[in-house]
């Protein structure tokens, strides 16, 4: 599946009757909240010593995902455009693959 296509299946439940700014808010929150769940997951299996659950990563990742769709097409920007940005940023930070060092010394 392609990210613009995740994005306009993803945009059907938005709940579009709330006003631009509700919007942006709840997909700001929605994404803050479920990143957390993903920080819980981890904290637990790290330091409660409980098996990662894998099923329950991939849901709570899908939760990231569709916030992250949502802001994005509150925005007018498409995943797909956002994904190749990055990935453009990140080669010309890391044209070599990651280096710690170019990474303690970034000029931008």
């Amino acid at each position: 599946m392609h990210l613009d296509d995740y994005q306009q299946l993803a945009a059907r439940t938005l709940g579009r009757d709330r006003t631009h700014e509700q919007q942006l808010s709840n997909a700001a929150l929605g994404l803050t909240g479920e990143a957390g769940e993903v920080a819980e997951l981890i904290k637990k299996h790290l330091f409660h010593a409980t098996p990662l659950d894998g099923d329950a990563l991939v849901k709570e990742l899908g939760d990231c995902l569709w916030y992250l769709a949502a802001f994005a097409t509150v925005q007018g920007l498409s995943l797909d455009d956002i994904a190749q940005r990055n990935i453009d940023k990140l080669r010309k930070r890391y044209p070599e693959g990651f280096d710690p060092e170019r990474s303690r010394n970034r000029t931008e």
